[in-house]
């Protein structure tokens, strides 16, 4: 028996040495490092030539990174060169120029060290990490233990939209911090009519001498745009009656123009979800395409028009993303509710923005909305932080109300109003 499992024991080690179980194949595999990877704002960022540590510096990509910070780059091949143009995260101008072996940048004109050369590697150029955070405002660092990149975007200008609803009032002093405040104060309701009354999306009472038409008129008086926004869901067929009925497409179409006009708003949001979910979803696009346009043509001059929309990789596909955006100054990606609790996958938001901009929705038209009921201090910064990659024209928040002290500062590191 012994030596039957001795000759047994040679044959499975020369076996494991035939094959690569063991031996320098197998053994360098196991001591390879692993990949290096980039996070950029904590969302991992794609790129095409891996970074690299040469002599104690940690060399990234520079096309890569550059243009998720919305930094634009060219090459010229004849001097080997690449120009920068970007701007810092106090909003001034940066014009850099780098070239290839060279420890010395040009920087608005004046030279500049880094503390390497940029080099070539695989038909990109790789610059020293820290000349994002020294040049453009980013925080950098190196996360040894994980391999990998960490950069936190510069603070940026930005679009930036809140939703005023279901009580909101606690909050309306953080109201002057935003472009736009969408107030929630109508909808479709059971019948498919138009209305300011019912249990929620209601016109509240007054609060003393505060009362909602001084709170919009305030809210303009301050720099931001108020905007009524009127909400519907589909679960009982309310808003598909009202978009295949055309008396009540044509009263609620009358009845939002008449308070945009007799309210003083400046714009409105239109947030009728549930669509192709019950329904064929063909033709609730075509209703709601219908719908849009027909109130576009009769809102007041220069009243903005917005539509909120579920995701393109969500469950309702009743939303012609492309003739939407067409029609109306803004999209609001209502990327959230993917989850039942928790914050939104950085994943799935990051895939509904590209699919939104692969369906043609210009960026300058699509603004990502952030459920903060959603989100905490530590995970909404990686949403902002997917607007800022993509350049979209802003940021949108689930609603006001509901944002803690620590997430106001998360945010207003990260992003602030566009003058």
């Amino acid at each position: 028996m012994k030596k039957y499992w001795k000759n047994t024991s040679m044959l499975i080690l020369a076996g494991l040495l035939t094959f690569g179980g063991i031996g320098e194949g197998s053994a360098s595999a196991l001591n390879q490092p692993k990949p290096v990877s980039i996070l950029l704002d904590d969302v991992p960022l794609p790129f095409d030539s891996e970074p690299r540590i040469e002599k104690g510096v940690t060399l990234v990509p520079f096309r890569a990174i550059a243009e998720a910070l919305g930094i634009n780059v060219t090459w010229n091949a004849a001097n080997q060169t690449m120009r920068a143009l970007g701007t810092d995260g106090s909003g001034h101008k940066i014009d850099v120029e780098l070239r290839i072996g060279s420890k010395t940048a040009v920087v608005n004109g004046r030279k500049a060290a880094l503390s390497g050369p940029p080099i070539f590697q695989g038909g990109r150029v790789l610059i020293p990490l820290a000349f994002f955070g020294k040049q453009f405002g980013a925080k950098v660092s190196w996360d040894g233990l994980n391999r990998t990149v960490v950069i936190a975007s510069p603070l940026k200008k930005i679009e930036l939209l809140a939703f005023y609803a279901l009580s909101s009032f606690d909050q309306r002093s953080l109201i002057p911090q935003f472009n736009e405040v969408a107030f929630g104060w109508s909808r479709i309701n059971d019948d498919g009519v138009w209305t300011t009354s019912g249990k929620e999306y209601k016109w509240p009472q007054p609060a003393g001498e505060i009362t909602p038409e001084s709170i919009v008129q305030n809210t303009a008086i301050g720099n931001t745009s108020p905007y009524l926004m009127v909400y519907s869901g589909d679960s009982k067929r309310e808003l598909t009656k009202m978009l295949s009925d055309t008396s009540l497409r044509n009263a609620s179409i009358t009845s939002i123009v008449n308070t945009v006009q007799e309210k003083g708003f400046q714009g409105v949001v239109i947030d009728y979800e549930g669509l192709g979910w019950k329904e064929g979803a063909e033709e609730q696009k075509k209703l709601l395409n219908g719908y849009v346009k027909l109130l576009n043509d009769q809102l007041p001059k220069g009243v903005q028009l917005s539509i909120a929309v579920p995701p393109p990789n969500g469950a309702y596909k009743g939303y012609d993303y492309t003739s939407l955006s067409r029609i109306a100054d803004k999209l609001i990606l209502m990327a959230y509710e993917y989850v039942p609790d928790g914050p939104e996958p950085n994943d799935k938001v990051d895939e509904a923005v590209r699919m939104m901009l692969g369906l043609g929705v210009p960026k300058s038209k699509l603004i990502l909305g952030v459920s903060v009921h959603s989100e905490t201090e530590n995970t909404i910064t990686a949403k902002i932080g997917l607007a800022k990659r993509y350049g979209l024209k802003g940021v949108a928040f689930w609603r006001l109300g509901l944002l803690t002290a620590a997430e106001q500062k998360a945010i207003s590191d990260s992003v602030v109003k566009l003058n």
